[in-house]
């Protein structure tokens, strides 16, 4: 009996974790799919390889790096990069298709840069460039800058309709606030489960008003491997150096966190050894090295999983292990992922646009961390200001400049970057004026 019991306990925490491994990522790949305008069958392979990657990366972490049960899920920041570029390049195929090449490279980049620093324990002494001001301002831009887009798809604008339908109104902002309202305000395993209660709802209401879904793959054999560079051949593009940077540091900034947080639910100890995080990181650099190799979204440790072992109590790593395990073995069964593939693509968006709803807000707060003074209060001013005016600028008219500078100006986001680290490091700061000092002259 005691056997039974015990099997159970493990059979149902398995199957815990590889629904909280999944529910992360459903919706990733169908947004990406139709940001890219991609094929059925290529947006069931993307998924296909999503799912491996999670399941590989959060396999080698509880087993080389952290070491603790925390998940790998789809870095928000690098959804962001693939959504801004994918919105950059146009409806044409052949820019789409190099811009998915460039975003390898640049997650190539990434991932040797995050090994070097955490092999080499090398972080302290570059993070002065990335002070508060800057790393907030860039997540402040990035959610501008998404929300548009999001808010498209959302609303089925640019899927085959150019005017809104109430219906699907209706269940897109039904999901929206559901997501949101369980994310904010769920108790339990409602707030751990919102992105996947929301999937669920939102695919019943799409179909139940008679929206048809997507046409299911079809496969030839019951088991097959995720392909290696699906979008082709990395492109290595030098004006993705400083926004790969940026990223780098947003990644191990999260990676602390997350870390961190985790430590604090199984410890009650929020101190992180040296030795952890090299260990982490350097993971983490292999990680995204594997998403750039398996052409998708890069990864990174998700700080909601400590709230999920807080919740569940299950603090074990191999229950965590085998489901790892457990969603690799999903990835390679076509039937599942051409199921999972049918996902209608404004309820994805919705479910994406509650998620990262959160985003402003975290940069706002970071740029909180230190007093806004006169200098730092001008440097945001004109960092946004120039930031998201570029946003609004056609790329159409930077057409008879080098490209490179097209490259660079037809970027609000890498602009606003731009400014934000020249002015921090050339303009350093006199005294401790304080806003409200600025404010009283005003």
């Amino acid at each position: 009996m005691k056997n039974i019991n015990a099997w159970m306990k493990e059979g149902f925490s398995f199957l815990q974790w590889v629904v909280f491994l999944l529910a992360n990522a459903l919706s990733l790949p169908v947004v990406i799919g139709q940001l890219y305008h991609l094929s059925a069958a290529e947006v069931a392979g993307l998924m296909q390889r999503t799912f491996f990657v999670i399941g590989l990366t959060s396999f080698l972490q509880g087993w080389l790096g952290h070491r603790y049960p925390l998940a790998d899920g789809p870095a928000g920041i690098w959804l962001g990069m693939f959504t801004v570029m994918g919105t950059m390049a146009g409806a044409g195929e052949a820019g789409l298709s190099e811009t998915l090449r460039v975003l390898e490279g640049a997650m190539i980049m990434a991932g040797v840069i995050i090994i070097v620093i955490s092999a080499f324990r090398l972080l302290p002494k570059i993070l002065f460039l990335f002070t508060p001001l800057v790393t907030g301002s860039f997540l402040m831009l990035l959610s501008l800058q998404l929300s548009g887009v999001f808010f498209q798809g959302m609303f089925g604008i640019g899927q085959g309709r150019d005017a809104l339908e109430g219906k699907l109104l209706l269940v897109s902002v039904t999901v929206f606030v559901l997501v949101w309202v369980l994310s904010v305000w769920g108790k339990g395993w409602m707030k751990n489960y919102a992105v996947l209660i929301g999937i669920a709802a939102g695919w019943a209401g799409f179909a139940g008003l008679g929206y048809d879904a997507a046409a299911p793959v079809s496969f030839s054999s019951f088991v097959t491997l995720p392909s290696v560079f699906a979008w082709g051949t990395p492109v290595f593009d030098p004006n993705m150096i400083l926004t790969v940077l940026v990223i780098v540091l947003l990644l191990l900034s999260n990676l602390i966190a997350s870390v961190s947080a985790m430590e604090q639910v199984l410890s009650g100890k929020n101190r992180l050894e040296s030795g952890l995080l090299s260990r982490s990181g350097t993971v983490n650099g292999v990680a995204t090295l594997a998403s750039s190799l398996f052409s998708t979204v890069g990864m990174v440790p998700l700080t909601v999983s400590a709230g999920f072992v807080s919740m569940t109590g299950e603090k074990r790593r191999r229950p965590y292990l085998a489901a790892c395990l457990g969603v690799i073995a999903i990835s390679c069964i076509p039937p599942v992922i051409s199921f999972f593939a049918q996902l209608p693509g404004p309820v994805a968006y919705a479910v994406l646009l509650a998620s990262f709803g959160q985003m402003f807000g975290i940069g706002l707060k970071g740029v909180l961390k230190e007093a806004l003074d006169s200098r730092r209060f001008q440097i945001l001013g004109i960092t946004m200001s120039a930031g998201v005016g570029m946003m609004f600028l056609p790329s159409e008219v930077f057409q008879n400049f080098p490209p490179v500078i097209q490259s660079l100006m037809s970027n609000g986001l890498l602009v606003g970057m731009l400014i934000c680290l020249v002015l921090e490091q050339c303009w350093r700061p006199r005294g401790e004026e304080s806003f409200k000092k600025v404010s009283n002259h005003a």
